[in-house]
C-alpha cells in the first residue's frame, strides 16, 4: 500500500484546561480563592502534542485513538483538522468520555495535573489489529503512553509485531511512573525507536546511569534507536550497541512559559528528522529545538515553529 502518511500517532488524546499561575509549593487547602489568568482550553496527550508538532514541521500525520461523544471530542477533532492531521482514525467511543486534564501551572512553568483517563484507556489488541490498514498507510507510528494503557500493554508485543509486518516502523513513549520492565522487556525487540525520560527509565530498570539503562534495554533485544531524555542535561541517544551520541540542550527562543509537552515535542522533532533522512545527531538536535520552542508558550503546541525555523534554532539549517 502507498505510504500516504509519515507518522500515525496513537493513544493518549486529551482536552487540557490550563490554569496559571497556581502555587505548587504549598497546599491549596479547602475554601481557597486563587486569582489566575483566564483559563485556556487546548489539546494534550501524545496524539495532539506530537501530532501537531510533526504537522507543523512539515510531516503528513494521522491520529488513531478514541474520543467520547461530547463537546471535548468536537474541540479535539476541530483542532486536529485545522492543523492538517488525517482524522480517519479518530474514533468515537460509544460510552466512555473524552480524556480531560486540568493543568495547574506555577509561575516557573512547572505543572501538576488532575486527569480523567477517559476513552483512550479502552484501546486494546483487537482495535489495533482491526485497523492495520491505517498503519499500512504510514511510514512510522508513535504510541503512547507506556504504563498508562492497561487494556493494551499485555498484548502490545503482538500488536507491535503486527504493525511492523505492514512496513510501518514503531516508536513508543512513556509517561507517569514509567511502569516496569514487564512487559517492556517483551516490547523492546519490536521497537525501532524508544527514548523515555530518565525518571521513567530509572523506574523501569532500577538503574540511574543513562548508559547502563540503555545497555539494559539492549539486553532485552532492542534493535533500534534507544535513548534517555535528561531534562536540562539534554538527551543521550544510542543508534547501536556501544554507540552513544550526546544531544545538548537548545536555548529556547523566548522566556520559559510552560513545560507541558516538551518531551512529546522532542519526540516529534526526533522522528521528523529521522523521516526526513537526517543523521541521528541532527535528528536529535531537531528534537531538542522542538522541545525548546514548546516551552515558550502556554500549552504543548502553541510555541511550535515550522521546520526551517526549528532547524535553524537547532543549528542544522
Amino acid at each position: 500500500m502507498e505510504k500516504s502518511l509519515d507518522c500515525l500517532l496513537c493513544g493518549s488524546c486529551v482536552a487540557d484546561i490550563l490554569c496559571r499561575p497556581v502555587p505548587l509549593d504549598v497546599a491549596i487547602g479547602g475554601g481557597t480563592l486563587i486569582r489566575t489568568e483566564p483559563l485556556e482550553v487546548v489539546t494534550g496527550g501524545i496524539v495532539n502534542n506530537s501530532g501537531i508538532a510533526m504537522a507543523r514541521l512539515g510531516m503528513k500525520v494521522g491520529a488513531f485513538t478514541y474520543v467520547g461523544r461530547d463537546e471535548w471530542a468536537k474541540l479535539i477533532r476541530g483542532r486536529l483538522e485545522r492543523e492538517g492531521l488525517d482524522c480517519a482514525g479518530l474514533l468515537e467511543h460509544p460510552t466512555m468520555p473524552t480524556s480531560t486534564t486540568v493543568v495547574l501551572i506555577d509561575p516557573s512553568g512547572e505543572r501538576s495535573f488532575a486527569h480523567c483517563v477517559g476513552a483512550p484507556k479502552s484501546m486494546d489488541r483487537r482495535l489495533f489489529l482491526d485497523h492495520l490498514d491505517l498503519f499500512a498507510r504510514s511510514r512510522m507510528t508513535l504510541i503512547g503512553y507506556y504504563s498508562l494503557m492497561p487494556n493494551l500493554e499485555g498484548d502490545l508485543a503482538e500488536v507491535l509485531a503486527a504493525i511492523r509486518t505492514t512496513g510501518c516502523q514503531t516508536a513508543l513513549d512513556s509517561a507517569g511512573s514509567g511502569g516496569s520492565m514487564q512487559p517492556l522487556d517483551k516490547l523492546l525487540p519490536h521497537l525501532d525507536v524508544y527514548v523515555p525520560s530518565l525518571n521513567e527509565a530509572s523506574k523501569q530498570t532500577g538503574l540511574g546511569e543513562p548508559q547502563a539503562i540503555i545497555e539494559r534495554f539492549r539486553g532485552c533485544g532492542a534493535p533500534g534507536l534507544l535513548g534517555v531524555k535528561l531534562g536540562s542535561k539534554g538527551v543521550l541517544l544510542s543508534p547501536a550497541a556501544n554507540e552513544y551520541i550526546e544531544i545538548s540542550v537548545v536555548a529556547p527562543p523566548g522566556p520559559i512559559v510552560d513545560t507541558t509537552g516538551a518531551g512529546d515535542c522532542f519526540y516529534a522533532g526526533l522522528l521528523t528528522g529521522l523521516l526526513r533522512g537526517l543523521d541521528i545527531r541532527s535528528a536529535g538536535m531537531l528534537g531538542a529545538a522542538a522541545g525548546a520552542c514548546c516551552i515558550t508558550a502556554l500549552g504543548a503546541s502553541a510555541g511550535i515553529r515550522g521546520f526551517e525555523e526549528t532547524a535553524k534554532l537547532a543549528g542544522i539549517g
